[in-house]
């Protein structure tokens, strides 16, 4: 009896702060993602939101005419902009690693004493991509337009000028984060 009461005071307290931080416009301000549907029992533990990815030319293309989408945290996206999607991927693992003095971290470009770790509840929490080979030309259509006629400077370095808005599934596991790309809604000029 005991047990249950315990547990209908830790049930009600969660819904009421879930309504609560609902509530809270603030709480929400952070996040440009739209949450657009909550997990189906096709994806469980999964939503799906509209964000704004990064696209980038693969580092080593060998011609396959592959296309590289970018999901950076919120707080990396800064100190990316001009850098190649490699080191943005050094910065982010320097910024999550418990040991920021390993030899890959140093002479990175940014001080890392001046960065604190990414924020509990950061979405994505690490650096994210996904490489598209092989499309068929109608699959992301809109996606393949843009990066046949964006200036190439602009794919092979981090551009707000080379983004594009996109609906994501997004899902996060006790280990890891992981989004697939569901649709491109919108390329550059937004």
């Amino acid at each position: 009896m005991k047990a249950l009461r315990t547990f209908l005071r830790f049930a009600v307290a969660a819904i009421l702060a879930g309504a609560l931080s609902a509530a809270i416009p603030g709480l929400h301000e952070n996040h440009s993602a739209l949450l657009l549907a909550q997990s189906s029992s096709d994806h469980p533990g999964s939503v799906e939101l509209e964000e704004f990815l990064f696209v980038q030319a693969p580092e080593s293309d060998n011609g396959k005419g592959g296309i590289v989408v970018v999901w950076l945290p919120q707080p990396l996206q800064r100190l990316c902009l001009g850098k190649t999607a490699k080191e943005c991927a050094t910065i982010d693992y320097c910024i999550r690693t418990t040991n920021r003095e390993a030899s890959m971290c140093r002479n990175i470009g940014v001080n890392l004493a001046r960065i604190p770790p990414y924020p509990p509840g950061t979405r994505p929490r690490r650096m994210m991509s996904i490489e598209l080979l092989y499309l068929e030309p109608t699959k992301f259509e809109q996606l393949q337009d843009f990066y046949r006629s964006a200036p190439k400077a602009s794919l092979e370095r981090i551009s707000m000028s080379a983004r594009v808005k996109a609906r994501i599934r997004f899902t996060r596991k006790p280990d890891d984060d992981d989004f697939d790309l569901l649709e491109v809604l919108a390329v550059p000029p937004f």
